[in-house]
């Protein structure tokens, strides 16, 4: 894994009752960018045990600059439109980190 490999984690939460439209809508998004961008390497979806409403995204972009490439791309720039209609406002904490340790 290249040392210049970025992860990005993102916790939302999504209003009630629109948790199916949510993972429709992600999923879309994260199946366009693992296989129509280079650079994106991981983009993996886990939801709360506890709350079904609170997910957390994870990716992993080769670099920065691929990471700010898939922020210009149509499915992710479409992504957001539909996003705001099923998020709680404010609710989205993005967190961006050097990827030290990959195993899988």
């Amino acid at each position: 894994m290249p040392d210049r490999s970025v992860s990005l984690v993102v916790s939302v939460r999504v209003l009630p009752g629109r948790r199916a439209d949510f993972l429709t809508g992600i999923s879309r998004n994260a199946v366009a960018s693992v296989r129509d961008e280079p650079g994106c390497l991981r983009f993996d979806v886990a939801a709360d045990t506890v709350d079904p409403d609170l997910f957390w995204v994870y990716e992993v972009f080769a670099d920065q600059e691929a990471l700010e490439a898939h922020r210009r791309t149509p499915h992710f720039l479409s992504w957001q439109e539909q996003k705001a209609a099923l998020v709680v406002p404010g609710s989205q904490s993005d967190r961006l980190g050097a990827l030290l340790v990959s195993e899988e």
